[in-house]
């Protein structure tokens, strides 16, 4: 069974990308990834309900929000270039906690002080 994927949530606005303000539209990302969050929580308590996962897509990364573990639901999170991942709707839960996983490490490699 294939993922269902999802462009948004109806009541929060994504962002629109203003190349004059950077800052002002990372917060607004933020804000909206939050929002998103919230809701996500409220629908599931599974511990990666909420969580984000990325896939490498030309220069940029692909975002997804997981809303559902069972049956496996994401969000598109379509913010900067609005990357998508050809193959996320392949996706599995299983698949999905290996990338939240997956992400983590990393995040968590490249924060280390050496």
């Amino acid at each position: 069974m294939s993922a269902k994927i999802y462009s948004g949530i109806e009541g929060i606005k994504l962002p629109e990308f203003n190349f004059d303000n950077i800052s002002a539209y990372n917060k607004a990302t933020e804000k909206y990834i939050d929002e998103l969050k919230a809701v996500c929580k409220a629908n599931s308590n599974h511990k990666d309900v909420g969580e984000v996962i990325k896939f490498p897509v030309a220069d940029g990364y692909a975002l997804y929000m997981v809303y559902s573990m069972e049956p496996l639901e994401l969000i598109h999170i379509g913010i900067m270039d609005g990357y998508q991942f050809e193959y996320v709707d392949l996706m599995t839960p299983e698949r999905v906690s290996e990338q939240i996983e997956k992400n983590r490490r990393i995040a968590e490699l490249f924060s280390k002080k050496l």
